[in-house]
């Protein structure tokens, strides 16, 4: 049984800079892939509007499915799927039909209600590796009309050692051309071994810091890939040390103002409107079909039969 969530709000967010390692728990996505989820966490539920990170791989998919998540349904967020290796082909129920390749953007707005499909294309890579996210959308947005994004140029930011990708968001004055609907930053920093560098952020921002790949020392904390760290708010650089070549994803934002409630894949902010929204997904209405996929959808699951409690940021 899936346990709904209440989280945002700021009187959780800390006022300086803080290192909370988080630790992942792994749990079976689709197919043959095994993720390690990092938000929502026993000990931190958001940081800015992101409120969901999985990390996954590297996977030896070459003899297996890969990835296959059959159609399921969202609402009230965005989701930004992510790659190192290996490809993803998206289907959902606007009729977007788009393979995402490493280091491009795919980018879902399900505002009031959307269904999408991911799996591993048929002739797909031995390796799979990458990050699946969801961002919050603020009350004035999260009706919004569905869409999707495929962006392949995004802009970047150089230093000695150091490429960072600009996933959404700003960073030291490079922006993303992927839509969003508050104040936030995600970005690929790729670090080679030996680099010492200090990343430029912004004090009004909290971050985190998630491990995709190698071994890097963020404010002197020693992050494995797989691991994340919280790292508070009112910083206004982030040193950086590269123990071997590796890569770090930087999430940040303004901390979310509004309390939610999370439960499955849907994103509102009552009870009430997350037994409508699952009432609507079984019965077939609102969410519309995805064409193409070879299987059924996702039932969702019973809804527990206790009344929502909020929990804030942190529990």
């Amino acid at each position: 049984m899936t346990a709904p969530t209440v989280r945002g709000g700021r009187e959780d967010v800390p006022g300086g800079p803080v290192r909370e390692l988080l630790t992942p728990r792994e749990t079976a996505l689709g197919g043959s892939t095994v993720v390690r989820r990092l938000l929502p966490n026993l000990g931190r539920r958001m940081v800015g509007a992101w409120c969901f990170v999985d990390h996954y791989g590297p996977d030896d998919i070459a003899d297996e499915p890969g990835m296959q998540v059959p159609p399921h349904p969202h609402m009230g967020l965005q989701t930004v799927s992510w790659l190192h290796e290996g490809s993803v082909l998206h289907r959902d129920s606007l009729g977007s039909l788009q393979t995402v390749r490493p280091r491009e953007l795919g980018l879902m707005t399900s505002g009031r209600a959307i269904s999408h499909s991911e799996e591993s294309p048929r002739d797909h890579a031995p390796l799979l590796l990458g990050a699946q996210l969801w961002v919050a959308l603020p009350d004035a947005h999260r009706h919004t009309a569905p869409a999707f994004e495929h962006h392949t140029d995004l802009p970047t930011v150089a230093a000695a050692g150091l490429h960072a990708t600009v996933i959404l968001g700003s960073l030291d004055g490079a922006t993303s051309p992927g839509t969003t609907y508050s104040p936030l930053v995600g970005a690929d920093l790729t670090l080679r071994e030996g680099t010492r560098q200090r990343l430029p952020l912004q004090p009004d921002f909290e971050y985190a810091a998630l491990a995709m790949t190698g071994l890097t020392e963020v404010d002197g904390v020693r992050l494995e890939a797989g691991s994340m760290l919280y790292l508070g708010s009112g910083r206004r650089e982030l040193p950086l040390h590269a123990l071997a070549d590796g890569s770090v994803l930087l999430l940040g934002g303004e901390p979310f103002e509004e309390k939610l409630v999370m439960w499955w894949n849907f994103v509102g902010r009552s009870s009430e409107e997350i037994a409508e929204a699952r009432a609507d997904w079984m019965d077939g209405s609102r969410f519309g079909e995805v064409h193409g996929y070879d299987g059924a959808r996702l039932a969702a699951p019973v809804l527990p039969p206790v009344p929502l409690k909020p929990r804030g940021r942190v529990r």
